[in-house]
């Protein structure tokens, strides 16, 4: 018997296609997060060295854009953190923008008189102040949640003038729309030999800046971004980087995290359980609150050294949008803070090296193409090649980029990325719904 099966034909899997091949690794990268930002972070900086050689254009992977990108970033990231909180506890908080006024107000008064650190706590304080005001209205007096975060804006714009008037008129710089410069500003650090930190007042190598000034492939076009990370870093900065894993530990690691997401998917079933609902929703926005009074306090004292009407331009609605575009997450509220910071940061201090970006989003379209050409999708392939086609006819064709158009560029990039993960993004169940206590019994 032995003899027989021995000679009977064997059927061995087929091998596998280097399509199917490829859709199985990206789906595989989507089960593990930290692998997916590993080998998307590499794949982002191989194009972008490729722009840089092909295009001339060093100020792509420079140290000075990547730090500019980390200033510009911070106050947006931690505007999208306070919508994070409020939606995941089911507020829609549309006031952002007006907490983040509050808190350049209160920040640059803080500064001010008591020194820049005790401006950061007062800007925490006046976002959470006005946090209070929309949690009042939402949660106790059930106003329409999107009226009460604009009326939330227009109140803020207006107080502020009111309290620039009090506070601020009569002394030297001040007036009914700035505060007085500040004397104080929060330290910045540069991490010792890798950025030329200070040892006990020795200053030490610069390697990274050494590799950057080389300007070798990928090598120094990862060396002059992580430079922009440790190099003359304010440690406002840090603090704000550092809310991002505080944010994710507490949302996806504690109790309190579980009830505050309870709350925003499933408040009756969570009341049933004894969760305090209304209590943990004015939990949750005064937490907004303080994220985006940090924000704007940010923007008085580390962007700026005064308070000026204004001064937010709109980055609490912007912030919103990161929050959406990070699918309602903290990493992905960061990695939306970061596409936007990039491209400000580059018509701030890279002007000339947008005209590469047409050829990185070339490659993009590319990268696009092939994988929508495995999982055989025929609209997104077509898509990808149109796009692609497009922008390589523009970079080849035009010599240099409009003005309004690099203004335009940040706004242009978050709302390409919105229009194209709609499909992914699940916000909170009840995320602007109305709970009334035991209305579920």
């Amino acid at each position: 018997m032995s003899d027989i099966t021995n000679t009977l034909p064997t059927h061995t899997e087929p091998a596998a296609q280097p399509a199917n091949a490829i859709v199985a690794y990206v789906d595989g990268l989507k089960k593990n997060p930290v692998r997916r930002l590993i080998v998307g972070g590499m794949t982002l900086l191989v194009l972008l060295s490729l722009v840089r050689v092909i295009a001339d254009a060093n100020s792509l992977t420079s140290s000075g854009t990547m730090g500019t990108t980390l200033r510009v970033t911070i106050p947006l990231l931690l505007a999208g953190l306070a919508g994070l909180w409020a939606e995941r506890v089911g507020i829609l908080n549309i006031g952002i923008e007006g907490m983040m006024i509050f808190g350049t107000w209160f920040g640059a008064y803080g500064a001010w008189k008591f020194g820049a650190w005790i401006g950061l706590l007062f800007g925490i304080v006046g976002g959470a102040l006005g946090a209070l005001i929309h949690a009042v209205a939402t949660i106790r007096f059930h106003i329409d949640q999107v009226i009460s975060g604009i009326a939330m804006n227009l109140l803020a714009l207006n107080l502020m003038r009111y309290l620039s008037e009090i506070a601020f008129v009569g002394h030297q710089g001040g007036g009914i729309t700035q505060s007085p410069p500040q004397s104080s500003k929060i330290p910045t650090f540069s991490v010792p030999f890798l950025a030329g930190g200070n040892i006990f007042g020795w200053k030490s190598p610069d390697l990274l800046g050494w590799l950057e000034d080389h300007h070798w492939f990928l090598i120094g076009d990862a060396a002059g971004l992580l430079r922009g990370l440790v190099h003359g870093v304010s440690w406002a900065s840090a603090i704000g980087l550092l809310l991002v894993p505080v944010s994710a530990f507490v949302l996806w690691r504690t109790r309190f995290g579980l009830r505050l997401r309870s709350s925003g998917e499933a408040p009756a079933a969570a009341e049933s359980l004894g969760v305090r609902i209304v209590r943990i929703r004015y939990a949750g926005v005064l937490l907004s609150g303080a994220f985006a009074g940090l924000a704007g306090a940010y923007l008085s004292i580390v962007s700026f050294s005064y308070y000026r009407q204004g001064q937010t331009a709109g980055r609490g609605y912007i912030g919103i949008a990161t929050m959406i575009i990070g699918n309602w997450r903290p990493v992905g509220v960061l990695g939306g803070a970061l596409l936007f910071g990039f491209f400000e940061a580059l018509q701030l201090v890279g002007r000339d090296s947008v005209h590469g970006l047409m050829l990185f989003t070339t490659f993009v379209a590319g990268l696009a193409m092939i994988l929508s050409i495995a999982r055989r999708k025929l609209v997104p392939t077509i898509t990808a090649i149109v796009v692609g086609v497009l922008f390589l006819i523009a970079y080849i064709t035009v010599n240099k980029v409009p003005e309004s158009l690099v203004l335009s560029l940040p706004y242009l990039a978050t709302l390409i990325v919105l229009a194209t993960a709609s499909q992914r993004l699940r916000p909170p169940a009840m995320a602007g719904v109305p709970y009334r206590p035991g209305s579920a019994h």
